[in-house]
This record gives C-alpha cells, structure tokens and sequence, in this order.
C-alpha cells in the first residue's frame, strides 16, 4: 500500500483554487507526468464524472480513468481510479487559511505490475511527483497565470 499525505498554502481563495483541482485542461497545465486529460462524460462535473487520464511514470505511459467520488466545490473532491494498472484514491479538500487556501491531499493505492517491484522506490517517487505537482500549482496560481 502507497499512502502520501501532505498540505500547502497557496495565497490564492478556495474559489480560484477548486478549478484547477477539477478541471482537466488547469489540471495538465500543473500537473508534470500529465500527457492528456480529458473528460469522457457529457455535462457538468460532480460525483461519477469520469477523465480519461494517460501520463508518463517511471519512463511508462499509462492509461486510466478517472471517477469523481466526492465533489463538494469549492471544498472537496474525491478521485478513484475506474479503470488501469495503479488503483488509488485521492481526497483534496482546499478550505480558508491566512488570506489564502489551505490545500489538504491525502492518496493511497496499490501498486501492481512492474510498480510492485519496486515497492518503497514507486511509493517515494510517487509522493516526490504529487508535492512536485502541488508546489507547481501554488507558484501558478501565486504568479497570476
């Protein structure tokens, strides 16, 4: 089992925080392994929207989806895994902190395959990769971009 919990601040509310949370095009702009995002069912997002989520990992391209589990905006989402080779879930709530949003992230899945080899190695690459990912967002959304 791979667990990564962490938090940030970002100086920006939760209002133009959430966005970039849920929105496949904001989510590939801050997020590095991203190779496409897209959403595969019609109409507005919330519980049971599905992307189609293919990235770059450990020098692999892997191809899942993606199901909203939680969506509160702009406090909460919940993200499972639907379909692919890595199951997990991620829990991101964003709440007022200091002016700004306090972004909490808490992920854990099961590595399968080639990533199950590499145990303690896949676990600290993936959390490397995720707090990589949120500190890209933070100098984003901070820069005014």
């Amino acid at each position: 089992m791979i667990s990564v919990d962490f938090d940030l601040t970002i100086g920006r509310p939760p209002e133009e925080v959430f966005p970039y949370l849920e929105d496949p095009e904001k989510v590939a702009r801050w997020q590095a392994s991203v190779v496409e995002l897209r959403q595969e069912t019609d109409g507005p997002r919330g519980v049971g929207t599905r992307i189609r989520d293919v990235r770059k990992l450990l020098g692999r391209r892997i191809e899942s989806t993606v199901e909203f589990t939680e969506y509160d905006p702009p406090r909460t989402l919940g993200l499972k895994m639907k379909a692919g080779p890595i199951p997990f879930r991620v829990l991101q709530t964003v709440e007022p902190a200091d002016g700004g949003s306090r972004v909490t992230v808490h992920a854990e899945g099961e590595a399968d395959g080639v990533f199950k080899l590499g145990g303690g190695l896949a676990a600290r690459t993936a959390e490397r990769q995720m707090r990589g990912d949120f500190e890209r967002l933070k100098k984003l959304l901070e820069s005014g971009a």
